[in-house]
């Protein structure tokens, strides 16, 4: 693909994807993104300057906008991060991922699809709608079990629902207007650049400040954990490899509680920042959430099988990587806290909807 249109391209996950992209191909990027709270073009500064990158400060949910981008830019390929995509904020919060993960995605198919179906035929041929999604669309499994392409989609937070809804609209305009679609469906990521208020630079953030590492319920919700570089290229290979209306799943067969997540934290912190130790001290128990799923565990070996893709990093070494990008990036983690970054967005971006 010589031009991809990633929407979400600030976030966790897209920006991966775009520094990988960039370093790694001669690929060139189109990062759209909102810049919403979880947005962070401080992510992205190692390839802003690179001639490959463009960034576009646009929300999916305006259609004008939208088909503008497909107008000027005439990508090769979409990439579908854009999402709302905390649990709890979608409890307190759920038109905001109504509007993002329901409208948006909607709007940008509608956008794509106009724009494929005027394509000429040789570059018709070669356009994919690559569609991001999670594990969490299956809802919550027991004991035993893995999720796999064809478990049925129950979903049970506000979040999860409207992204069941985003993948099935996707299914729909692949079916009905014959969009070349793939999609994927990933467990839960940790890395660099993650957003703190997800539980591990969470967990390691106050660990490291002496702050309590809350836990829901009695720590034992059990999570498949995937570092996001070994995501990033799983991703790109599915949009250079995957089958037409195929869905892959994607996890790294790490499966761990909480309680076991923020202790393998703590005894890592123990070595390389021993000030507070022993830091499993600070482990406080809060309230479960409403409607907490007991345990999520993804069968990824369709994505082996067929495209030959494996994780690079165990959850030890990946976890390893994490707590030390932390701790050497104070200045980045010091600005999104502080409300410094969003200070800055809305100088720069605040009032205007395009870059």
């Amino acid at each position: 693909m010589n031009k991809i249109l990633i929407t979400g391209g600030a976030g966790f996950i897209g920006s991966a994807v775009i520094r990988q992209l960039i370093a790694e191909t001669d690929t060139t990027v189109i990062n759209v993104d909102k810049l919403t709270y979880a947005g962070n073009l401080q992510s992205l500064i190692s390839v802003a300057d690179n001639p490959r990158y463009r960034f576009e400060h646009v929300d999916i949910c305006d259609a004008a906008e939208v088909a503008r981008l497909f107008r000027e830019h005439q990508p090769d390929a979409v990439m579908h991060l854009a999402a709302e995509s905390h649990v709890d904020r979608s409890i307190t919060g759920p038109a905001a991922f109504i509007e993002t993960n329901i409208v948006g995605t909607y709007t940008l198919l509608e956008a794509a699809r106009e724009y494929w179906g005027a394509l000429p035929a040789e570059r018709k041929a070669v356009f994919r709608f690559h569609h991001i999604s999670t594990d969490e669309v299956y809802g919550s499994l027991g004991e035993t079990g893995f999720f796999t392409e064809s478990t049925p989609y129950q979903p049970n937070s506000p979040y999860s629902a409207s992204k069941a809804s985003s993948d099935l609209l996707v299914r729909a305009w692949h079916h009905t207007y014959g969009l070349p679609v793939v999609a994927t469906n990933c467990s839960n990521n940790y890395g660099p650049y993650h957003f703190p208020e997800k539980l591990i630079p969470l967990v390691i953030l106050n660990a490291v400040n002496g702050k309590p590492l809350p836990i829901y319920g009695k720590g034992d919700n059990i999570r498949d954990w995937l570092y996001v570089d070994d995501h990033a290229r799983a991703l790109r290979l599915v949009l250079e490899k995957g089958g037409i209306g195929e869905t892959y799943n994607i996890g790294g067969w790490n499966e761990k509680t909480n309680l076991e997540v923020v202790h393998a934290i703590c005894a890592i912190l123990d070595e390389l920042h021993p000030q507070g130790a022993p830091h499993a001290a600070l482990i406080t128990y809060v309230k479960d959430r409403p409607g907490h799923d007991r345990r999520y565990a993804i069968d990824a070996s369709k994505i082996a099988r067929e495209l030959g893709w494996k994780p690079r990093e165990t959850f030890e070494s990946g976890l390893r990587k994490t707590v030390e990008w932390y701790l050497a990036n104070t200045a980045w983690v010091d600005a999104v806290i502080s409300g410094e970054y969003q200070n800055w967005i809305q100088q720069n971006y605040g009032d205007r909807k395009t870059s």
